[in-house]
């Protein structure tokens, strides 16, 4: 199982495996979901086409729907894992 130290400022370093696993890279942020007192599930916060909209604009490539573009994104995000 891996393991992770926190620090006296409240920091963790995630384990490379962890890292990997869930397709983590610096930058990326995670929620953590409290399970009652003694217990919290990690989860990361995918973007939304919205988040990252005209980033990667191509002038000759043709223009996709809001819809078009999440279906996308959802289907590259799948097939990572």
């Amino acid at each position: 199982m891996p393991v992770a130290t926190l620090t006296t400022k409240g920091r963790i370093t995630m384990p490379k495996v962890v890292r990997n696993a869930l397709c983590l890279r610096s930058g990326d942020r995670v929620a953590f979901v409290m399970h009652g007192h003694s217990e919290a599930l990690l989860k990361p916060i995918t973007k939304s086409v919205d988040e990252v909209f005209g980033r990667l604009h191509d002038p000759a490539q043709p223009s996709k729907t809001v819809t078009e573009m999440k279906a996308a994104v959802a289907t590259r995000f799948w097939r990572r894992h």
